[in-house]
């Protein structure tokens, strides 16, 4: 049986004991429907035409861990944050760790989705909010169907979260192929404020496959900051689906830091529903041996007088993969927007490759929208220049290549995120690179 038979065949045994209302079932039941028609992508369709997950889903996955795990805060210490006051939602194999988590309800709900789901309280907010946005593709149907855990964080109108919220995904390896569907829901009303880190870690060499899908919703002033880490072991694959509704006036930014994994595939979707809006989109990829990592971007201009940034980095080693594909639609209403989009990379290896897609489908006459893309190698003057000077050659590659994905890092607005992912690439680029930021 292969996988989608086999997650068709066990839909009806996921739902049963999930206490919820009869729309949200018919949801569910909507959205298989979806997946038993559209299947898994494949590269016959022009979004996946550079990545294929054919290696992932011949696999034979288990879709729930047969035993409840357990694991230690020391054993897993390294994947916090833990220089820094955060609130904390963490996931052991798709369930719920109470022992390393550290949630509230004192004036904003950071929680469970599955009580969100659940509970009376949560049905108004559900009912405007959840699967609003997500499109109906096959995989974030399939998580829809399947989703019953992830993060819940609602911010009322005017209000601000006190610390950032970590939300941590880890996978323990005791099943030896497990696949994960978490969905996160985050609603920031009119002038609220938040800041989110997420991770997804398996903790061993088994072969974990998610498929994580979040709606973020800023409502008029909003501001939400988005920062997804993906360092994960060579046998982890991660499809990330992130759709993001913006109204009047708010801010969005999201920032990608792509190092490992198996295969990482970002689908990152803007919707600008209101004026004056500000979309962030940035993010750095250094990856090696045979890694595949694919940026699948949208930034749906709908309103006049908006903007859209996007920046994303790029170096790859060894026989490594990486993918672009970002677009910006300007509709015809929506004049009057100023939209950049940039993808410059880095080939460090003459094996390694990367393609590149920037794309922009203008309907308006009076926007300003640039887009580029830039493949090449390290500047050898630059690094003769170095030598010259004392530098070794890997510190001068390791500086170099440093100093082209900083202007990223400039934009992080957390200092204790900012240093850990500057250890990161030190730690991927194999040097030390001798100061702090």
């Amino acid at each position: 049986m292969n996988l989608k038979d086999k997650l068709l065949s066990s839909y009806l045994t996921s739902q049963e004991h999930l206490d919820l209302d009869n729309s949200l079932h018919d949801i569910k039941d909507e959205a298989i429907k979806v997946f038993e028609e559209k299947g898994f992508p494949s590269k016959k369709q022009e979004d996946w035409k550079y990545t294929s997950l054919n290696s992932i889903i011949k696999q034979d996955f288990s879709l729930v861990s047969k035993q409840e795990d357990t694991i230690e805060f020391k054993d897993v210490k390294k994947y916090f944050i833990h220089d820094l006051d955060t609130y904390k939602i963490v996931f052991i194999d798709g369930v719920y760790s109470s022992y390393l988590s550290e949630t509230t309800h004192d004036g904003v709900d950071v929680c469970l989705l599955s009580a969100a789901l659940t509970k009376p309280r949560y049905k108004a907010v559900i009912d405007v909010y959840f699967n609003k946005i997500a499109p109906q593709d096959s995989l974030t149907s399939l998580n829809t169907a399947f989703a019953k855990e992830g993060a819940y964080i609602y911010v009322p109108k005017g209000k601000a979260v006190n610390k950032p919220i970590q939300i941590l995904h880890f996978s323990t390896g005791n099943e030896a192929n497990l696949m994960l569907q978490p969905r996160n829901l985050i609603v920031a009303e009119e002038n609220a404020e938040v800041q989110i880190i997420e991770r997804h870690q398996s903790l061993n060499g088994n072969a974990v496959f998610t498929n994580s899908v979040t709606e973020i919703y800023a409502g008029k002033r909003a501001m939400v900051d988005y920062y997804k880490i993906q360092n994960d072991k060579e046998n982890a694959s991660l499809i990330d689906n992130t759709h993001i509704d913006q109204q009047d006036s708010s801010e969005v930014s999201v920032h990608t830091f792509s190092f490992g994994g198996k295969l990482t595939r970002n689908n990152l979707n803007f919707y600008q529903n209101g004026e004056h809006n500000n979309s962030i989109l940035k993010g750095v990829t250094i990856i090696e041996d045979k890694q595949h990592v694919d940026h699948n971007t949208l930034v749906h201009h709908k309103q006049p007088n908006c903007e859209s940034h996007q920046d994303y980095k790029g170096i790859f080693d060894d026989n490594a993969t990486g993918v672009f594909n970002g677009k910006v639609v300007v509709d015809s209403i929506a004049q009057k927007i100023n939209a950049y989009q940039s993808n410059n990379n880095i080939l460090v290896s003459d094996k390694a490759s990367i393609n590149s897609k920037p794309q922009l489908e203008i309907f308006a006459d009076d926007v300003r929208c640039s887009h580029g893309c830039t493949i090449g190698q390290l500047d050898e003057d630059a690094l003769f220049y170095m030598r010259a000077r004392g530098i070794g050659v890997k510190e001068g590659r390791a500086l170099l290549m440093y100093a082209f994905a900083n202007n990223v890092l400039e934009s992080v607005k957390i200092p204790q995120l900012k240093a850990r992912i500057t250890k990161l690439i030190a730690n991927k680029l194999e040097v030390n690179l001798g100061f702090d930021v």
